[in-house]
């Protein structure tokens, strides 16, 4: 066999010599380096095919066995929806969890529903660092929402939130002794939950909505071209002409083709090059994520015209305008009551941030709109991840998603208003650290509707969008009345399981796989390949060569993609910012789509609030008048840290049982104290004494407050002269500076630098 050593080939016995005619030559040689690259190459290259032929009998098998969730973990169906009177082709499947990591029956149980987006469920859960991992880890009740690849007949969208809305009820039942369920929606999941949790907001404990786009037409000019795709293709008659062809059945593989479509050079190039270039180290992490990316499903044609007529064309989701089929239910999002994170990424080009975000301020125009909705909002941008990063990456699930799910209860908790959330690597100087379990700590920090508009460049240019869908209305009528019958009557069973089988991703992969007798000697040979591997070192002339025409190759199918979608956008403007095509359908003014809450309800919401929150002012426990010296004082800082919460946690577990407060009814005195807080500030805080009535309570209580309060670091100054009136309010004297340090019930003295010395 023949060995690199140092720079020349050994020689050193005969046996080698016959292996390696050339052996004797430098490696440095031109020829030496020719011979060893094509060896590699064509090592290489078998392997590879060998690899592509393995997906293909992977996709056969997968599709034998009906194509179920590629989770890693096991699970038992608690409901299938096939089953219930409006049937549907979604179940409800608990997770089963391992002897490592028994499940806490006093957790809140966690609920993940993955996207139905041409692809089949599981690719949430494909890892054991995945959303399910985490939540298994952390002992939580895990649950996941699964479908099956073909529909009921009579399925609709509206179906399937019954049934979504019946799972979600059979989970209270399990875990009738916790808090609601914390639901995690993938992708297009998120819309699907918001819908269902306007309509049905007691079934529900925080949402997180993780690279969900709620906001259809949102996005940056020059950066996200696939909104335009609706517009350019004429509307939603097309994707009803493909259900046509398919008997009434829309095939997911054409929204597959839309998502490849958006990177022609990963498509076509990079994540094949991946794979034969890594041909060693790559093929099982290609073959995990292809059996999930090749298992396509399918629709109803009632299903995919709903989700392109009302969401990705439409748009109505954040302007409140879906209703039921027969009228009487409307989608408001006025409705919902649950905390929601938003998690999003500005390295995602399906689900940019401000789809993410902007249904935001499509229904309110400030903060204080927001909390007079009693409303927690909170959102966590990453800085690169892809689109299917958000949910599946390793990295984003042992830092964002870990975190955000380790701090649910806090979230759960927090008052009404915007937050944003921050997570960042912990410092060996960083105050509090004894209180932390990871190498990260997350804060929130309040937020305004301005910061979220300000992740865009404006909005005017979503008016557009108003003509395209008015034009879309008409076209689809036009297909409904002339075109769509003749299709239906040229289309039968036969036709469309044909056009499904000749798709070119399905093809690709019956090709390359044993139904094929071309590829059977393959296995065999590879083998021998793999047992007599001779990989070319990374500084060979030859490799690197291949390398920079990969680049190059990279780099013409990107200006390829940065052109057509340059040129797509100027021919979306050209026709619909036209004034004569808004004319011509009857939109010569185009109006404010966001339809807000009446003002008078507004107003009236404010006034009820105010009546039901005069009777606490002056009533309350003491646990009441800590957490709103704590509130108080946190105006001076605009942020919630985990430290904190961390800190609050530990006190409670100190507390005697007897005493000791729930969770839940914390979370309800922050909420409630906060609202105190903004409707009289002053009169609140003078009210404290009557919260705090015994002396001795108050020193404890205020004591306990600092600690919470300084475990972030020192104060600021406005967080100290915040404590200062607390301490005359409660006619708490000051000692001295040099008095020693107070014990356990002393209250915190008036200087900062003794504020210090207590807490240390």
């Amino acid at each position: 066999m023949m060995k690199e050593t140092g720079s020349n080939f050994s020689t050193k016995s005969s046996s080698a010599s016959l292996n390696n005619p050339f052996g004797a030559w430098p490696a440095s040689d031109t020829g030496a380096q020719a011979l060893s690259y094509c060896i590699d190459s064509w090592q290489r290259s078998l392997l590879f095919y060998d690899v592509m032929r393995e997906r293909g009998n992977i996709y056969l098998e997968h599709r034998k066995k009906g194509k179920p969730p590629v989770l890693v973990f096991d699970y038992d169906i608690v409901v299938d929806g096939r089953t219930l009177e409006d049937p549907v082709n979604y179940a409800l499947v608990r997770i089963k969890a391992d002897a490592q990591h028994p499940t806490d029956p006093g957790q809140r149980p966690i609920v993940v529903v993955d996207p139905r987006a041409g692809h089949g469920p599981g690719i949430g859960g494909s890892k054991m660092a995945s959303e399910i991992g985490i939540a298994l880890r952390a002992g939580h009740p895990c649950y996941f929402v699964m479908f099956f690849p073909k529909p009921c007949p009579t399925q609709t969208i509206e179906s399937v939130a019954r049934a979504e809305a019946l799972f979600l009820e059979k989970v209270g039942k399990l875990h009738p002794n916790t808090e609601k369920p914390f639901v995690i929606a993938n992708c297009q999941a998120g819309w699907a939950v918001l819908m269902l949790a306007s309509v049905a907001p007691h079934l529900f404990g925080p949402i997180l909505l993780a690279g969900s786009p709620v906001s259809y037409w949102a996005g940056v000019e020059g950066k996200n071209p696939m909104r335009y795709s609706g517009g350019l293709l004429g509307g939603s008659w097309l994707s009803s002409f493909s259900s046509d062809l398919g008997n009434g059945t829309f095939d997911g593989n054409y929204l597959v083709q839309n998502f490849e479509n958006m990177n022609p050079s990963n498509t076509l190039w990079t994540k094949y090059y991946n794979l034969y270039s890594k041909i060693d180290t790559e093929s099982e992490r290609f073959l995990n994520f292809e059996k999930w990316w090749g298992g396509y499903f399918f629709l109803n044609k009632k299903e995919i015209e709903w989700i392109v007529q009302n969401l990705f064309v439409g748009n109505k989701l954040s302007a409140n305008e879906l209703k039921s089929a027969d009228g009487k239910t409307a989608v408001n999002l006025y409705n919902l009551r649950s905390p929601i994170v938003v998690f999003a990424s500005w390295g995602d080009n399906i689900t940019p941030p401000q789809q993410a975000l902007n249904w935001i301020p499509d229904l309110y125009d400030s903060v204080e709109e927001i909390i007079a909705h009693d409303q927690t909002i909170v959102y966590c941008l990453h800085k690169e991840v892809g689109h299917l990063g958000v949910f599946v990456s390793a990295k984003v699930a042992d830092r964002e998603q870990t975190e955000l799910m380790s701090m649910i209860e806090m979230v759960d908790g927090l008052p009404a208003g915007l937050y944003e959330a921050i997570i960042e690597d912990t410092r060996p100087d960083m105050p509090g650290l004894e209180l932390l379990d990871g190498r990260y700590v997350i804060r929130f920090e309040t937020r305004s509707i301005q910061d979220i508009l300000a992740l865009g460049d404006g909005r005017e240019h979503e008016r557009s969008f108003e003509v395209v869908k008015r034009v879309a209305e008409i076209n689809q009528d036009l297909y409904d009345t002339f075109v769509s019958p003749l299709v239906r009557a040229g289309a039968n069973e036969t036709t469309a399981y044909w056009l499904r089988m000749m798709m070119p991703d399905r093809m690709e992969r019956y090709m390359f796989s044993d139904l094929n007798p071309a590829m059977w000697p393959l296995k065999t040979v590879a083998q021998m390949v793999r047992e007599q591997r001779r990989p070319v070192s990374p500084d060979n002339a030859f490799h690197k060569l291949e390398t920079r025409m990969s680049e190059g190759i990279v780099s013409f199918l990107d200006t390829y993609r940065d052109l057509r979608d340059a040129w797509s956008e100027r021919l979306f403007k050209s026709i619909y910012e036209s004034p004569w095509l808004a004319a011509m359908v009857g939109l010569s003014e185009v109006p404010d789509r966001r339809k807000r809450a009446d003002k008078w309800l507004r107003s009236e919401l404010k006034r009820l609030k105010a009546i039901e929150l005069e009777t606490y002012i002056e009533q309350g426990t003491p646990l009441d008048g800590g957490v709103r010296m704590l509130l108080y004082q946190a105006r001076g800082r605009q942020s919630a840290d985990e430290r904190q919460f961390r800190l609050i946690q530990q006190f409670l577990r100190e507390t005697p049982e007897d005493q000791r407060p729930t969770i839940k009814q914390l979370k309800q005195a922050f909420r409630r104290q906060f609202l105190i807080l903004l409707l009289d500030e002053e009169r609140a805080i003078e009210a404290l004494p009557k919260l705090l009535p015994d002396p001795e309570e108050r020193r404890f209580v205020l004591r306990v407050v600092y600690k919470i309060a300084a475990a972030v670091g020192n104060l600021n100054e406005a967080q100290t002269e915040r404590f200062h009136r607390i301490e005359e309010i409660l006619e708490l004297t000051a000692p001295a500076d040099n008095e020693p340090e107070p014990g356990e019930n002393a209250r915190p003295p008036r200087t900062k630098k003794s504020l210090q010395k207590a807490v240390d």
